[in-house]
C-alpha cells in the first residue's frame, strides 16, 4: 500500500520489518527486547488515547486548510476504516494517514507553511532535508515518537504526525501486473532508501535492487505510454507496495464523513475503497495483529 508500509509493515504483522530491520541494523535483538518488554506495552496504551486526541487536532488544523484553499484530500488506510467500523480510531491505532492528488499537493504544502499553528509544519524532503523517505508528514513540534524504521543518525523532526500520501491516475492494466510492478519497486526502494552499513551484502543489495528497481520504472513507464490514465487511482509508485488500485469513481467526489466528533473528506464510495485494501474489512483481526506502528510515543514534551 504505501512505502511506509513496505518498511513498517505493523498493521499485518511485522514479518517484513523484522527481515529488513535485521539486515541493516545491528541492534535487532535489542529492537526485539524492546518490543517485548511488558512495561513499554501497558505505557503504550495507556497514553495512546492522549497520542490519539493529538493526532485528532493535527487532522482538524490539515481540515481547516484545506477547506479554505478549496485542496481536496481524503481519509486513507487505518482512518477511513476507522471511520467506516468504529466511527473513529481503531482503538489499537496510533496514526491517522489522508490521501491527496499529487498535483495538490504543492499548493497544500504552500498553503500549510503558512497557515499551519507555530507548533505544527510541513515535513517533506525539501522543508526537513534530513528526511530519507518520499513521504509528506505534518507534524507536531511539542511531542514525540519513534517507529522501528527510524534513523537517529539524521536529525528530522519525530514528534507526532499525519501522514499524506500523493495519489496519481493509474494506467488500465491487469491488477496482477500492478501489483507485480508496484510491490518490486516499492520494495527495491525500501530496502535501497533504509540505512546500510559497509559489507559486501549491501553492495550486492546496492546493485541488485538498483536493477529492479529500474526495471519495474521502465515497465511501468511503458504502460503509462500505451494504456489509457483515470479509470484507477492509487498511491505513487514508491508508495504502493501492496499494489492497491482504486476505481477513480469509487473516490470521487468526496463526501464528508465522521471521525471521532467532527466531519472530515472521505471517498466517494468507502465500501468500495476499503474493500480494496483490506477486503473483508469488518471482520476484526485476531487479538495478536492487533498493535500500532509506535515502538515509544510521549504526546507532551512540556
Amino acid at each position: 500500500m504505501t512505502l511506509k508500509e513496505a518498511i513498517s509493515k505493523k498493521r499485518a504483522g511485522t514479518n517484513r520489518l523484522n527481515k529488513t530491520f535485521a539486515c541493516h541494523t545491528p541492534n535487532y535483538s535489542f529492537y526485539k527486547q524492546v518490543m517485548d518488554n511488558s512495561a513499554l506495552k501497558q505505557y503504550l496504551e495507556n497514553h495512546r488515547r492522549a497520542v490519539q486526541l493529538k493526532q485528532l487536532d493535527i487532522l482538524k488544523e490539515i481540515d481547516t486548510i484545506c477547506q479554505r484553499n478549496h485542496i481536496d484530500y481524503w481519509l486513507d488506510g487505518g482512518t477511513i476504516l476507522g471511520a467506516v467500523r468504529h466511527g473513529g480510531f481503531i482503538p489499537w491505532d496510533d496514526d491517522i494517514d489522508i490521501a491527496m492528488r499529487l498535483e495538490d499537493l504543492p499548493r497544500f504544502v504552500k498553503a500549510a507553511r503558512c497557515e499551519l499553528p507555530e507548533h505544527l509544519y510541513i515535513q517533506t524532503p525539501d522543508t526537513d532535508p534530513n528526511v530519507r523517505l518520499p513521504i509528506y508528514k505534518v507534524r507536531d513540534t511539542n511531542s514525540f515518537l519513534v517507529e522501528g524504521g527510524d534513523d537517529f543518525a539524521r536529525a528530522y523532526g519525530k514528534g507526532l504526525y499525519v501522514d499524506i500520501f500523493p495519489m496519481i491516475p493509474y494506467p488500465s492494466c491487469s491488477k496482477a501486473f500492478i501489483k507485480r510492478i508496484t510491490k518490486g519497486y516499492c520494495r527495491a526502494n525500501a530496502i535501497l532508501s533504509s540505512q546500510h552499513y559497509y559489507s559486501w551484502r549491501s553492495f550486492a543489495e546496492f546493485f541488485y535492487f538498483g536493477l529492479k528497481r529500474a526495471c519495474c520504472k521502465w515497465a511501468w513507464n511503458i504502460a503509462c505510454l500505451l494504456k489509457n490514465k483515470g479509470e484507477f487511482t492509487s498511491n505513487t509508485l514508491n508508495n504502493n507496495g501492496y499494489g492497491i488500485m482504486h476505481r477513480t469513481d469509487s473516490i470521487f467526489p468526496t463526501n464528508r464523513i465522521k471521525f471521532e466528533d467532527c466531519m472530515f473528506n472521505g471517498p466517494a464510495n468507502p465500501d468500495a475503497y476499503l474493500t480494496d485494501l483490506y477486503r473483508n474489512y469488518m471482520q476484526l483481526p485476531p487479538e495478536d495483529k492487533r498493535g500500532g506502528h509506535a515502538v515509544f510515543y510521549a504526546e507532551s514534551l512540556k
